[in-house]
């Protein structure tokens, strides 16, 4: 068997940072699509694009914010490429055919995960990004490929229209009460 040749120092180095920004491109990539299988399948596509385009990359610059802006970019592509395509989201389904348990800490988390997919893409997109992953709204901003203020104005909206959604109780956690 013939040896394996080392990884330079600076693949490892990137490859370290890149495994350490996988969980924040799961959570990103779940919050756009929704469905865990089809986020799983966009971080597997960043991480090798990243990996591919290594090269690229500055050493010392934002990581997140790198990888967050191909993910966006598959998806937006993925997003477009599907237009024509219908196909059955097995996860809906699944929520269809299983009952929820009766602790409520999962139900909020259901409303929030329904109040989220009730937004504009680019609002949903900018809460995640401010909201959730951290990033400023100048960072957001340049993963988005959008003006400063165009994002301030998207998470602004985004929150109030989630709030908003929120207040009024979903019809779905009606019908369990009753």
């Amino acid at each position: 068997m013939p040896d394996r040749i080392a990884p330079s120092p600076a693949d490892e180095a990137f490859r370290k940072e890149l495994l350490s920004v996988l969980p924040h491109l799961r959570a990103f990539a779940r919050g756009l699509c929704g469905r865990p299988d089809f986020a799983d399948d966009l971080v597997q596509e960043t991480a090798v694009k990243a990996w591919t385009a290594r090269e690229r990359y500055q050493t010392g610059t934002n990581m997140r914010a790198w990888t967050f802006a191909i993910l966006r970019n598959h998806y937006l592509s993925e997003l477009r490429r599907s237009r024509r395509q219908t196909d059955l989201d097995d996860g809906a389904a699944e929520r269809m055919l299983v009952m929820d348990a009766d602790q409520e800490a999962p139900l909020h988390l259901d409303d929030m995960e329904h109040a989220l997919h009730q937004l504009a893409a680019e609002r949903r997109e900018a809460v995640l990004l401010v909201g959730a992953s951290g990033f400023s709204y100048e960072e957001a901003a340049g993963i988005a490929g959008c003006p400063v203020g165009t994002m301030k104005s998207r998470v602004a909206r985004a929150r109030a229209e989630l709030a908003r959604i929120l207040e009024s109780e979903p019809p779905a956690l009606t019908a369990r009460r009753g």
